[in-house]
């Protein structure tokens, strides 16, 4: 059984202060959550701890657990090191919960949102923890039931991880762009291609990473969060890249859980290069631009909007111009391909990106096969669903 993220030794997710031409590529793990829908109804259900439970018995304990609302299923990847150990994994996580949600009259469905929503607010999840967030955060946590996709790269020295965080910030409006996968949302268009990162923003510490001076700074950035109550303990920093606060590496959350294994494997790895020369920028002393948390804020409204439509601000640059988002993508591509080729991912991520500017993101996708099926929605989630083996 592939061990999962959080059981691996610290010392197996990368080796510090090694040039990367020296090491193996980084360790990449993916956290994926999903929606339970009724087979019949296509609605959400309260089932997860059930499926929850029989996806153990599928895959392992650690690799299946439960989220916030009881709609909810989360997958957690082993610690992988290639693109077929991923590939690979993704797709055992999936089709394993997809069968035990099968024995639970559900449907596995990869939407950031509930695409024909519940009957009523979603419970909370039946825990300790759970039950102290609803009781300061009120409506907030009644809300949620959204759906991300969550990878954490292997950065072994915890000064360089707080330093690339600087780097990274500044991608992640287009990162939202290009994986955006919730237009729906309780029977109804939002207008947005991701209503998720719109619902997820509402809680007080997410949002945008701040520039951090190092390690220090962000230890005291945590802490002072923490005092004033806006997050219970540093787990519940949910800002959308931050070093991990339990694993040494890096976290990306800014994702919408995408449609396929296939769409999610090349966002990791895509992710995995873009760490890695976040690192590399780190070592060279190359200073990252300091851009005003609301400007990347207003950008990640943008892209939630619109996806990778029309332009964005280039706010991994100082000036933040508005910028065409295939221009971007260009950009970026330029940055990573040297550390893709490298790792021999530049097919696949190329091949994604190239798919995601002729035919759009998940939330595309949803809205092609509503219109195909004249607006019934239950056709969106029978698109989605995962196969059970």
């Amino acid at each position: 059984m592939p061990e999962p993220l959080d059981a691996v030794p610290r010392a197996a997710f990368g080796l510090p202060g090694l040039p990367p031409e020296e090491t193996a590529p980084p360790t990449v793990g993916v956290e994926e959550e999903f929606v339970l829908a009724d087979r019949h109804s296509r609605s959400a259900v309260y089932r997860s701890s059930s499926v929850v439970c029989a996806a153990r018995a599928h895959l392992g304990a650690p690799h299946a657990t439960p989220e916030l609302s009881r709609s909810q299923v989360e997958t957690v990847s082993a610690v992988c090191r290639t693109a077929d150990e991923l590939r690979a994994e993704i797709v055992r996580l999936r089709r394993g919960a997809a069968a035990a949600a099968a024995e639970y009259d559900c449907l596995l469905v990869p939407s950031g949102t509930a695409v024909l929503g519940r009957s009523g607010p979603p419970p909370v999840l039946d825990r300790s923890r759970y039950r102290a967030l609803a009781r300061r955060f009120g409506p907030v946590v009644h809300e949620q039931g959204v759906n991300a996709c969550h990878v954490h790269v292997g950065v072994a020295d915890r000064e360089e991880a707080v330093l690339a965080v600087n780097h990274l910030r500044g991608w992640m409006p287009l990162l939202l762009a290009l994986t955006a996968n919730s237009p729906y949302s309780g029977g109804a268009d939002t207008g947005y291609a991701s209503w998720r990162s719109m619902v997820w923003s509402r809680w007080p510490s997410a949002g945008p990473a701040p520039y951090l001076r190092g390690t220090a700074h962000h230890t005291w950035v945590v802490d002072q969060l923490v005092a004033t109550g806006v997050a219970m303990d540093p787990a519940m920093i949910y800002w959308h890249v931050r070093p991990s606060a339990h694993l040494p590496t890096i976290e990306v959350r800014i994702a919408d859980v995408m449609p396929d294994a296939g769409t999610t494997a090349a966002y990791a790895l895509l992710v995995r290069a873009l760490v890695a020369h976040a690192v590399e920028a780190v070592r060279t002393g190359e200073p990252a631009p300091d851009v005003p948390d609301l400007l990347l804020r207003a950008a990640c409204w943008q892209a939630a909007r619109h996806g990778p439509i029309g332009t964005l601000p280039a706010t991994h640059t100082r000036d933040c111009a508005p910028t065409a988002v295939s221009r971007l993508i260009e950009e970026l591509w330029k940055r990573i391909e040297p550390l893709l080729s490298r790792y021999g991912d530049d097919r696949c991520v190329g091949d994604w990106l190239s798919d995601v500017q002729l035919h759009g993101p998940g939330s595309a996708r949803q809205r092609r096969v509503a219109e195909q099926h004249e607006g019934r929605l239950q056709a969106v989630v029978d698109d989605l669903a995962v196969a059970p083996p």
